[in-house]
């Protein structure tokens, strides 16, 4: 008992250490993309389930402040998903399609690359943020930090994990946001759903401030195009 006793301390300290540790990484990636007005990166997105990729997806992702992003798809298949501040579009050309859905409601995968395009404040989609321990990181140059979602509620206040009344308001998905430690770029981004489903962000080629047309982020519907109000479709949600 006594040995017992006498471990707290360093448990308290390794802990708190820790804790530290993930502050910091998540203020160097706040403090790397907090003053750009624009960003710009190449992108591979890939689907896995049960341990297994289902899809694999790549192209190029634009973000402008305040609130609004384009990804370009450009493997396998061309398509376009598109926030303009109020409206997300999925627009694929080969179906003739294009599906609309209020921002707010669209509960989409990507939602945490959202802050890139608002305040870059981690903790609007983090309801805590702490070193990740199933995630390694793919260079010792980098680290991975823990992000529990939060919930349709986006104001609930960070809250201690011992709650548990108060976690009920927190999303049951995750995400990891693995960091380079010294500079703060954001490398990767894996989104983990409560039904098994992760989603990969890998990312590469960043530009501060690249000159960004605002017609990039808005969606003028081509003619013949039909629009589709509702859900997006499977795999976009």
């Amino acid at each position: 008992m006594v040995e017992y006793f006498c471990l707290l301390p360093l448990i308290f300290l390794s802990v708190t250490h820790t804790q530290t540790e993930a502050s910091q990484v998540s203020a160097r990636l706040q403090s790397r993309y907090r003053s750009a007005k624009t960003l710009q990166a190449t992108f591979l997105e890939r689907y896995t389930e049960g341990g297994r990729v289902v899809r694999s997806e790549a192209g190029t992702a634009y973000f402008l402040r305040p609130g609004k992003m384009r990804w370009e798809y450009e493997s396998p298949e061309k398509n376009v998903f598109l926030v303009d501040g109020k409206t997300a579009w999925f627009y694929v050309p080969a179906d003739h399609t294009v599906t609309r859905v209020p921002a707010k409601k669209s509960g989409d995968l990507r939602t945490p690359m959202a802050l890139l395009a608002g305040e870059m404040r981690v903790s609007r989609v983090c309801a805590r943020v702490e070193m990740a321990t199933v995630i390694r990181a793919d260079s010792p140059a980098n680290a991975v930090i823990h992000c529990p979602l939060r919930g349709e509620n986006s104001s609930t206040p960070q809250i201690d994990s011992k709650d548990a009344a108060a976690r009920e308001a927190v999303s049951s998905d995750e995400a990891f946001f693995e960091v380079v430690r010294d500079t703060g770029e954001l490398v990767r981004i894996i989104v983990r759903e409560s039904g098994g489903v992760d989603v990969e962000f890998r990312f590469s080629r960043w530009q501060i401030d690249p000159p960004l047309s605002a017609s990039l982020f808005r969606f003028d519907v081509p003619k013949g195009v039909a629009i589709v109000n509702g859900e997006l479709p499977p795999g976009k949600e």
